[in-house]
């Protein structure tokens, strides 16, 4: 059935409560289940895309909680302008399901939709609780910072319908993550496991990139203060020219085999979406990671930026200002690592009194030269069973 997951007396004590102070699940099952199958015969669609798809899995199974479904206008407007929902919790990025004037013509509010992917399956439902125009511009400005279509975040908000529904969802059928199935846990699962594993302090990595030596770095600088780190890929939608995220779960696994001590290492995926909102979505991570159970939340250099629109260090400045009691998970800044040929080892400003010219740095468009023309990439820079598999994969492109 669909509801919010009580806490036990254990769970309760845990070392991080989730977002809000519960767990939400709205996964139907049993009867209910079997009902809402009979009932979305009968009901108006609404077509999800991949974003969309990803959104309602991570309502339905507690990573966004404490949201139980789609926002409506006074929480999107209070997240939008204040960062805040409506009960005064903070929530960073709008999470919101937009639609065409002439779909949103054949729902009925107070009413409910069936929400299907791409094939026309069913997925779950949503209850339409309201319909309302919004302004793309000032989410443009205040969420993504720039109205320039050339930003991702942006393009994809701009190419959206004009209208919001808001409502709750429940899940019948959870989307399928061919290829991670050994790799997928919900909020509630790593909770179990960490409680398993006696771990009280836990460091979560979010990551869209394969790892290289300077984020390897971070973590097990991270990892010399915890009990344990998660790391935690996002394999939800990214720009099309991201490394595809089976090439990165490649990467992740030969670096937990090879480098990590496995009894202090999880390697799980986050089936999220990319927004590219740069400090607000650094924070978004950072509170979704709580509701995995994670205590801290590494912040390096331009966490969720893309194409240089934001400060490299705007998302330290942001969490700043957020104060102990509304974030609730520590975040744990660390500069911009490199290897120096003079330390000769990882470093960062903080540490290394060289000059630039003794740091091994390579640009994207470098490594992608490299990587085309079939050489290796420098062991300085990332670990040689890595760069193999990006190899291997370049090749094939």
């Amino acid at each position: 059935m669909s509801e919010s997951i009580e806490l036990s007396d254990n769970e309760a004590s845990a070392p991080i409560l989730p977002h809000g102070g519960r767990l939400v699940s709205r996964v139907l099952t049993g009867e209910a289940r079997a009902d809402a199958i009979g009932r979305a015969r009968d009901l108006p669609g609404i077509s999800l895309n991949a974003r969309a798809i990803s959104d309602v899995e991570c309502l339905a199974t507690g990573v966004f909680s404490p949201l139980e479904g789609f926002m409506n206008r006074a929480d999107y407007e209070g997240v939008v302008h204040e960062m805040r929902l409506k009960n005064g919790i903070l929530w960073t990025l709008p999470i919101t399901l937009a639609a065409p004037q002439d779909e949103v013509a054949a729902l009925k509010q107070g009413g409910e939709a069936a929400l299907l992917d791409s094939d026309g399956e069913l997925l779950g439902l949503l209850s339409v609780e309201e319909i309302f125009p919004y302004d793309k511009r000032a989410e443009a400005c205040l969420v993504y910072s720039t109205e320039e279509t050339r930003h991702p975040g942006v393009q994809y908000l701009y190419q959206r319908g004009d209208l919001l529904i808001g409502g709750a969802i429940s899940l019948i059928r959870p989307p399928s993550l061919p290829g991670f199935e050994d790799y997928y846990c919900v909020p509630a699962d790593t909770r179990r496991r960490f409680k398993e594993r006696g771990w009280q302090t836990i460091v979560g990595f979010q990551t869209r990139n394969p790892i290289h030596r300077s984020h390897e770095y971070i973590q097990k600088c991270a990892l010399e203060l915890m009990d344990g780190l998660l790391i935690h890929p996002l394999v939800g939608r990214t720009k099309l020219d991201d490394v595809p995220s089976e090439i990165r779960l490649r990467c992740y696994r030969a670096l937990e085999e090879r480098y990590f001590p496995k009894e202090r290492v999880m390697l799980s995926v986050f089936p999220g979406a990319m927004r590219y909102a740069g400090p607000r979505e650094a924070v978004f991570h950072a509170l979704v990671r709580k509701n995995y159970g994670c205590t801290h939340f590494i912040v390096g250099r331009d966490p969720a930026g893309v194409g240089g629109f934001y400060h490299p260090y705007a998302a330290r400045d942001l969490f700043l200002r957020l104060t102990r009691d509304e974030l609730d998970i520590t975040p744990l800044f660390f500069d911009e690592a490199f290897f120096c040929r003079r330390c000769d080892g990882m470093a960062s400003a903080k540490t290394c009194p060289h000059d630039a010219s003794e740091r091994v740095t390579l640009s994207g468009t470098r490594v992608r030269e490299l990587l085309r023309n079939g050489e290796p990439l420098p062991e300085e820079f990332t670990r040689p069973e890595v760069s193999e598999i990006l190899a291997e994969w370049m090749q094939g492109v």
